[in-house]
C-alpha cells in the first residue's frame, strides 16, 4: 500500500551550476591573506588616528 501512494519529488541538484569549476580568475588569494591584510590596515589606521605614524 505504501508504494502505490508514493509521490516522486524532483531531484534537489537538478539545474545547479558549479561556479567554482567555471571560475577563471587570474589572481588567487587565500582567505588567510585577505584577513591578515585587513588586520594590518586596521592597525595602521588606529596608529594614524592616535598620532604615532605622523
Amino acid at each position: 500500500m505504501g508504494k502505490k501512494n508514493k509521490i516522486q519529488m524532483p531531484q534537489s541538484t537538478a539545474g545547479l551550476v558549479r561556479y567554482f569549476d567555471e571560475s577563471k580568475e587570474r589572481i588567487k588569494l587565500k582567505p588567510e591573506y585577505i584577513a591578515i591584510a585587513c588586520g594590518v590596515i586596521v592597525v595602521i589606521e588606529i596608529l594614524l588616528k592616535m598620532g604615532f605614524l605622523i
